[in-house]
């Protein structure tokens, strides 16, 4: 059976893009791989300063998780920072990462150009994330289309270590990426990130949901004229959650006029009030009892630190650290 193995940073409230990009594929790979999922509470340091909230944070993506579905004994579910075998690892294959494929990095550029603080942990991410991939040698990676320059980072990461210390790692990771969900928009339009402040998180409910719903960035078209449904964030939106019909019947709606955004955000606002219901409901049932909770972490984290400890083993003794 092929391994795959992905990260959530806890660095906020889960989303939408989260569960179609991350939460429901993984699921659906623990059916067939060997599947392992960490809670990347390290790459969340880059961002997050108060350590009430990353504690907090964690416990969110835990629970968002657990009440979505995952089964702790068919996908290994752990705390990066359990394994301090990720560390490690992350400073040793620094000193083999040229500083000119970091500065290439399209998430650093990204970030750097709208503004957010700029520190040697964000400019240095690929490295880390690179050897939370190569200790566990997964056959694929899934992430979003912006995070597949890393998994390919952390590919020639692997391949220069291998042609400098001889074959080490060997499985080099190929991205999975999921063409059919492709990116999910936030409410301005853009990628549905935590950083742009335009998510819509998985749990939300009732009025506070229906208020971020009706925020979502429309054209200034009005409800008599006819609509392009393409270039409408909410109809993108509705597309994740509707039937075949349903989409059908509202793509008709937008392009002969008479049916106006609020309409479609109002029939969106519905179609997730009720999609979620059942795993809002497991999740306040979880909740209630934070110390399995973490019990479900460690042994997550005691399987994967057994494979993480005999890599690094390996890694020491072939530069000459043991």
């Amino acid at each position: 059976m092929k391994r795959t193995l992905t990260g959530v940073q806890p660095s906020g409230k889960l989303h939408i893009g989260n569960y179609f990009g991350s939460i429901q594929p993984n699921l659906e790979l623990a059916k067939t791989h060997e599947a392992f999922l960490f809670i990347a509470d390290l790459h969340a340091l880059t961002t997050v300063r108060d350590p009430d909230v990353l504690r907090s944070n964690v416990l969110d993506v835990a629970l968002d998780f657990l009440a979505s579905g995952l089964d702790p004994e068919k996908t290994t579910f752990y705390r990066q920072s359990d394994i301090p075998e990720h560390t490690e690892l992350a400073w040793i294959l620094s000193n083999l990462t040229p500083l000119g494929m970091l500065e290439r990095a399209h998430s650093f550029k990204d970030k750097t150009a709208k503004g957010l603080e700029v520190n040697t942990g964000l400019f240095t991410y690929p490295v880390l994330m690179a050897a939370d991939i190569l200790l566990y040698e997964p056959h694929f990676v899934p992430v979003g289309k912006d995070q597949k320059q890393h998994v390919e980072m952390a590919r020639d990461i692997a391949l220069k270590f291998n042609h400098a210390y001889g074959e080490t790692f060997r499985i080099i990771p190929e991205p999975m990426i999921s063409e059919e969900t492709g990116v999910v928009p936030g409410t301005d339009g853009q990628k549905m990130s935590k950083s742009y402040g335009n998510t819509i998180p998985i749990f939300l409910e009732g009025k506070a949901l229906q208020k971020i719903i009706m925020s979502i960035t429309t054209d200034s078209k009005g409800v008599g004229e006819p609509k392009e449904p393409e270039k409408c964030t909410v109809f993108t939106l509705a597309k994740l959650f509707f039937s075949p019909d349903e989409i059908k019947d509202l793509e008709g709606k937008y392009r002969k006029g008479g049916f106006g955004y609020g309409d479609a955000k109002k029939w969106l606002y519905e179609k997730m009030e009720a999609f979620f219901a059942p795993y809002r409901a497991k999740r306040k049932e979880l909740a209630e009892n934070p110390e399995k909770l973490d019990l479900i972490l460690r042994f997550g984290a005691e399987k994967a630190r057994e494979i993480a400890r005999k890599k690094l083993d390996e890694v020491r003794r072939n530069i000459g650290l043991s």
